[in-house]
């Protein structure tokens, strides 16, 4: 299995050693906002951290470790352009798979405009995005996010995430992948399946999203159990938990 977005580096050593258990070789870890990102040093020693720290104590316990480098909309720094300047470099490294996890979050000018300098610049280094839908006002600001990531992006390089059954409607025919994160206050097991029985599996990955917030390791394991419960087949189980992310990542 891939649990296709983590933030590794707000998890206890032992969650990697039993996710692994449960049968997740790969993950991808995600820039975010552990830190008031005020300036962009910080932010860019946030993903050194990732890159250095984060993949070594996950390789420990089994586990390959990709990871995604960006601006979150809620840590935006005053200095920004700083970080936008270094990410080309930055993802050079061959344990970088996308930039992430960008977006919006209230809908400023200022989270539209980094958000289209960050999509431009992965368009024209042809890597792809994982795009953060906020919690609240979820339905608004996807329908902001559709308009952005129009015309600034190939959209089959975009995974839109936190998927729910309130924008699952927004979003079921964009070029895009979409992400369902199994995690507290966004959806169950049960809901995701719910959303695959009448969606399909083709354009879905799973995600825990484990982060300082309430959330599970266990998550995507628990939510294949469910699916094999259910009567998804092998192939169908294979495609989200684990192909549509390698494919969509070249993981």
């Amino acid at each position: 299995m891939i649990d296709a977005h983590i933030h590794a580096d707000t998890r206890p050593y032992e969650d990697f050693e039993k996710m692994a258990i449960a049968g997740i070789e790969k993950t991808i870890t995600c820039a975010h906002d552990p830190l008031p990102m005020k300036v962009s040093t910080v932010t860019l020693e946030h993903i050194q951290r990732l890159l250095k720290v984060d993949t070594q104590r996950a390789k420990e316990n089994g586990i390959k470790l990709y990871v995604t480098a960006g601006i979150h909309p809620r840590s935006i720094p005053r200095d920004y352009k700083n970080v936008i300047e270094n990410l080309p470099q930055i993802l050079e490294n061959k344990r970088i798979v996308a930039i992430g996890e960008i977006g919006i979050e209230k809908g400023t000018q200022v989270e539209i405009k980094v958000l289209k300098e960050q999509l431009e610049l992965a368009d024209r280094l042809k890597i792809p995005v994982i795009i953060h839908t906020p919690r609240k006002n979820k339905k608004k600001m996807t329908k902001i996010l559709l308009q952005v990531i129009e015309g600034h992006i190939d959209t089959s390089r975009v995974l839109i995430d936190h998927i729910n059954t309130e924008i699952i409607k927004e979003v079921i025919e964009h070029e895009s992948m979409l992400g369902l994160t199994i995690q507290p206050g966004k959806i169950t097991p049960f809901e995701a399946i719910m959303i695959m029985r009448e969606y399909g599996i083709d354009k879905f990955m799973l995600n825990s999203d484990i982060s300082s917030a309430p959330s599970d390791p266990l998550s995507v394991p628990k939510t294949v159990h469910k699916m094999r419960l259910e009567g998804f087949n092998d192939s169908e189980i294979l495609r989200v938990s684990s192909k549509n992310a390698e494919k969509f990542f070249k993981i």
